[in-house]
């Protein structure tokens, strides 16, 4: 049986505001998320950028090239409805969060972790009265619960479409930290990925890159650099 694919039907796509923040029209007709609601965004920016996506359709609509419509889905979707289970599954990452867990040897990777890692649990501290504590090896490390506690009220500070883009920054990075840096300008998408592979990094230096791996990678590294833009365009 034939895959039904939608076609594209529509001239223009526009903008609007609207009750709730700004609306994406097709030849002035509000666009419709998977679950029939209206996709209606918070800024004006976010809503061009998703009638961009909607413009560029030519043909056949191909929904891997509208990451920001995509996002803006999950929001409305899924997010909204099941926003203290999804702070509630992110803040867990703190208790294993990736900067925390330090390779015993060699020497020349664990000083490569300490020189990219100690300073922003040190950002954490300050910024957020979470003190988070590193430690060698594998074995487990309980945090300090008001650390955590810290950690988690900041993602419970943030809106269901800044949440939809957290997602992703500590899902894929592996580290609470990374994610709530990038939210806070403290650094890019781009550089909480690279932190996030110092050990691909020295293990690519030692053996050689993996081809498969390397594919890989650049999607993850892709949809990390579209979630912090979602995050940055969800005021």
């Amino acid at each position: 049986m034939t895959e039904w694919k939608l076609k594209r039907f529509w001239t223009e796509a526009s903008v609007s505001e609207t009750e709730g923040g700004y609306a994406v029209l097709l030849d002035g007709r509000g666009v419709k998320t998977p679950a029939k609601t209206s996709l209606v965004v918070p800024t004006v920016e976010l809503a061009r950028a998703i009638a961009d996506e909607w413009d560029a359709q030519e043909g056949t609509i191909d929904p891997t090239t509208m990451p920001f419509t995509r996002s803006a889905n999950a929001a409305i979707d899924k997010v909204t409805h099941q926003f203290d289970e999804v702070v509630n599954l992110l803040a867990e990452y703190g208790e294993t969060d990736l900067l925390c867990y330090r390779a015993d040897a060699p020497v020349e990777l664990t000083q490569r972790q300490a020189k990219a890692w100690d300073p922003l649990l040190g950002w954490a501290k300050d910024t957020f009265g979470a003190d988070l504590s590193p430690a060698m090896g594998v074995m487990f490390v309980e945090q300090d619960a008001q650390s955590l506690h810290h950690l988690k009220t900041a993602l419970l500070e943030q809106s269901a479409f800044q949440l939809t883009a957290t997602y992703d920054l500590i899902s894929i990075s592996g580290s609470l930290i990374l994610g709530l840096a990038v939210c806070k300008g403290k650094i890019s998408a781009q550089e909480a990925w690279d932190l996030s592979r110092i050990d691909e990094m020295w293990q690519i230096e030692q053996w050689g890159e993996d081809e498969e791996a390397t594919e890989v990678a650049e999607i993850k590294a892709n949809s990390m650099r579209h979630a912090g833009r979602f995050f940055a365009m969800s005021g």
